[in-house]
């Protein structure tokens, strides 16, 4: 028989012994009171949640993924609409520019067109003023030259020469 069921381990007063006893009953109660399938069954339990938590997450992933990629295109879109918004403004300002440019230039000839008009009716009115006083003024020239011819009786033949040459000249 091998040395372990002889000798000093089987005396009841040796402390192994009763621990060794301890520990058979100790397995002994643990498997009679199904503590393996209790211990399998939490750590199936928790193996079930940590891989519904795993899938939670995976699932939250891809919503998370595919938000950012919704947000990424709407990024995108957006930044093709301020871009096209810019390009049509600054197309919109040129074209102002251009039509202001033209109604400024139409304005500026118009102003000088009537500039010229009213210098063309200024000039008018000045020669005809300048005309009608000198024809009052030949007029009464020649009425002082009459009143003197006709109070002394002799004519002059180039006064009446110049005389009968005014009104042709005057007007």
């Amino acid at each position: 028989m091998p040395a372990f069921f002889e000798g000093e381990f089987w005396n009841l007063a040796n402390p192994e012994f009763w621990v060794g006893v301890g520990l058979v009953l100790f397995f002994a109660i643990v498997i009679w009171a199904k503590a393996p399938a209790l211990i399998a069954g939490k750590l199936d339990e928790t193996a079930n949640k940590i891989q519904s938590d795993l899938d939670e997450a995976a699932r939250i992933r891809t919503e998370a993924e595919a938000m950012l990629a919704t947000i990424r295109a709407e990024r995108e879109e957006s930044e093709r609409q301020a871009v096209a918004m810019l390009a049509a403004a600054k197309a919109d300002v040129e074209q102002m520019a251009i039509e202001a440019k033209a109604k400024l230039e139409e304005q500026i000839k118009r102003r000088a067109e009537m500039a010229e008009r009213k210098i063309a009716q200024a000039e008018t009115q000045a020669q005809s003023e300048v005309k009608a006083a000198a024809v009052d003024l030949a007029a009464q020239i020649a009425e002082q030259v009459l009143v003197a011819r006709l109070a002394a009786g002799t004519s002059d033949n180039l006064v009446d020469a110049a005389i009968g040459q005014i009104g042709t000249k005057l007007q």
